[in-house]
C-alpha cells in the first residue's frame, strides 16, 4: 500500500534527521529539542507557552518535555511561572539568557542545515515544505475526527 510506504519513508527521514543533527547539537552543548523549545518560545507572541503546547510543537512526549524543561531551567534559559488563571498549571517563559543562547546557536547550525538539504533545489525544497505542511494539517484533522468518534 502506498500510504504504508510513505509512513515508513517519513519515519526513516525523521530518524535520519535526528541522527544527522544529534552530533551537531551535542558539539554546541544543547539538545536539538531544547533548542527547538527555545525557538518556539522566542517566536511566541509573549515569549511563553504551556509545557503541553511545547511538547506538541516539538514533537515529543510530555514526560520528555519535562526533562527538556528541567535542562533549560537548570541552565537558567527559561523560567517557570504559575498560570494566571489556573494554579495547577504553569507557563514556561524565555528570558534574556535564553534569547542570547538562540542567537548563539543559529549561526552554528546554518552550514549543517544547508548540507543536510543540499540535494534539494529551491523548487524541491518549497514543494517539500508545502507537502509536509499539508500532511500535518491532514493528520491533525484526522486525529481530531478519530478523537471525537471515540
Amino acid at each position: 500500500m502506498l500510504q504504508t510506504v510513505m509512513v515508513r519513508l517519513i519515519r526513516i527521514s525523521g530518524f535520519g534527521l535526528a541522527s544527522y543533527f544529534e552530533p551537531v547539537f551535542r558539539e554546541i552543548g544543547i539538545s536539538e529539542r531544547a533548542f527547538h523549545a527555545l525557538c518556539l518560545l522566542v517566536a511566541s507572541e509573549h515569549g511563553r507557552a504551556a509545557p503541553s503546547e511545547l511538547s506538541e510543537l516539538v514533537g515529543t512526549t510530555r514526560a520528555n518535555m519535562t526533562q527538556i524543561l528541567d535542562e533549560l531551567l537548570r541552565d537558567k534559559l527559561v523560567s517557570r511561572t504559575p498560570h494566571p488563571r489556573d494554579g495547577r498549571r504553569y507557563d514556561i517563559s524565555i528570558n534574556a539568557a535564553g534569547r542570547k543562547r538562540v542567537r548563539e546557536v543559529v549561526p552554528q547550525i546554518i552550514e549543517p542545515l544547508k548540507d543536510g538539504f543540499s540535494l534539494l533545489d529551491a523548487e524541491e525544497f518549497a514543494l517539500l515544505d508545502r507537502l509536509l505542511r499539508k500532511l500535518i494539517i491532514s493528520l491533525d484533522k484526522s486525529s481530531r475526527a478519530i478523537s471525537r468518534a471515540a
